[in-house]
């Protein structure tokens, strides 16, 4: 790789920094993944090949754990599953495991060593370092991380088979330290949703900045680190492990937690934007009290707490229930870029968009663009989704100015974050151009472009959205569970 190398960096250790001048949009590198495995939780409903959400999947006749979309991708799987068949196999026969497969920690550790038994922990010329190279932290790890640890490996020696190379206790305690820190969440086909984990090895050089000067996407099976604006020669190259739309203390604590080391960049020494986050709104240069921007932001916390509870039951109309409640009372007190609020009016817009109240879900989905655009990076690949999904409603809800304007400006961010041959990007490319001959019909005659919209709806009703989703890929970097 001619444009980057690794250095060590000041108080982080190994990183990586340009060699040359780089532009927003370029690609630093484009990387496979050295193994990945679909979540244990969505095992039956995603092919273990390509990654892809199915209605319809082909189970493996052997382990009936494996599923794929057809036979063409379990021939393309095979080389992977091959030794893993019979594993899996023999480990659902063995007494409290009868009728399972391993945990996707154990599975992935499994995929990584088998590939390390046969090819070595360097796969090409590109591969920046390898597996043995990386951090494990299992030495910072907690005591109730460690007892996890344990088990898993206990189980890994159970999974793993007796005519496979036998490997050390710290051999596999290491593969696992790696995968806990260094795990990669693996989208689907339109990376919208997170469906599996890998290990990228050249992704892991790459140091934290909570306003990083690059971001990762994952694209047709590979990750690519993009460059979010001009980089100079010698600088280092960040990307951020954990969502900027949080306090620096929240984020030092995900990140001490998470990634075992202490945040030290400028917008954390300096606390920058966390006045806006959890600010009180001002009404005619007249701030409101901070004791009732205090109140109100304790009582919309216990209320996201009661949401997420309705969300994750599928629950909606409670969860709108308890939004418009807190909203009511957020309104009047917290600033517009209040992170509370702001996770009220996202939730509200998408979950309203799912249940029809179009409109209504336009109006808070702009509320929430209005929020993110004085938060996020202005390349934000979160803030380019948020924009996009705000535009398509608005379109939806015949807003078709305001929808263009959003979709094309989501179009613009997505260039440089996802790039132009991502399935989003090319997306949001078929909206910009509908939306504009839309708009063109709009500006030309307001009455005959309505009229023709309410008949095309009579004739085709609008299609319900996709149901919320209580996981994304907003958080790339696969957190640790608890």
């Amino acid at each position: 790789m001619d444009n980057i190398e690794v250095f060590d960096s000041p108080g982080k250790g190994r990183g990586l920094r340009a060699t040359k001048e780089l532009l927003s949009g370029d690609v630093l590198f484009s990387e496979p993944p050295f193994a990945a495995v679909v979540f244990d939780s969505l095992a039956d409903k995603i092919c273990h090949s390509c990654f892809r959400r199915q209605d319809k999947l082909q189970r493996c006749g052997q382990c009936k754990f494996a599923q794929y979309c057809d036979k063409t991708c379990q021939s393309a799987g095979w080389k992977e599953h091959k030794l893993e068949c019979g594993a899996i196999k023999a480990f659902g026969a063995i007494g409290d495991n009868f009728g399972k497969a391993p945990n996707e920690n154990i599975r992935l550790a499994a995929r990584i060593m088998w590939r390390l038994d046969k090819e070595g922990g360097v796969m090409s010329d590109m591969q920046m370092t390898s597996l043995d190279d990386l951090e494990n932290h299992i030495s910072d790890m907690p005591e109730d991380d460690l007892k996890e640890l344990k088990v898993d490996i206990h189980n890994f020696l159970d999974y793993w088979p007796r005519n496979s190379k036998q490997h050390r206790v710290d051999d596999i305690s290491h593969i696992f330290g790696v995968i806990n820190c260094n795990g990669f969440t693996v989208s689907d086909q339109r990376g919208l949703n997170a469906v599996g984990v890998g290990l990228f090895p050249n992704l892991c050089l790459v140091n934290h900045d909570c306003w990083p000067n690059c971001t990762v996407i994952l694209n047709h099976g590979k990750i690519e680190l993009r460059a979010l604006g001009k980089i100079e020669p010698g600088e280092e190259v960040t990307v951020s492990y954990v969502d900027f739309l949080n306090v620096t203390e929240d984020r030092q604590r995900q990140l001490k937690m998470h990634y075992f080391f202490d945040c030290t960049c400028e917008h954390c020494k300096g606390h920058i934007k966390d006045d806006l986050k959890m600010g009180g709104k001002e009404v005619d240069g007249v701030k409101v009290p901070e004791e009732q921007v205090k109140e109100v932001t304790e009582y919309s916390l216990q209320m996201l707490q009661k949401m997420d509870k309705a969300r994750m039951e599928g629950n909606y109309h409670e969860v709108i229930k308890i939004c418009r409640e807190c909203m009511e009372k957020q309104e009047p007190v917290l600033a517009d870029t209040h992170i509370y609020q702001l996770r009220m009016w996202s939730t509200a817009s998408e979950v309203l968009a799912y249940l029809q109240f179009i409109d209504e879900a336009a109006d808070y989905a702009r509320k929430m663009v209005d929020g993110y655009n004085k938060l996020y990076h202005p390349c934000n690949a979160h803030l380019g989704m948020a924009t996009m999904r705000a535009g398509v409603t608005h379109w939806q809800a015949g807003k078709i100015e305001v929808g263009h304007g959003m979709i094309c400006k989501a179009y613009a961010i997505l260039q440089r974050t996802h790039g132009p041959t991502h399935p989003i990007t090319k997306d949001l490319e078929a909206m910009r151009m509908q939306t504009e001959m839309e708009l063109r019909m709009f500006r030309e005659n307001e009455y005959i472009y309505k009229s023709m919209r309410e008949a095309a709806l009579k004739n085709q009703p609008m299609n319900m959205m996709n149901e919320p989703m209580a996981e994304s890929v907003k958080n790339l970097f696969r957190r640790q569970k608890k």
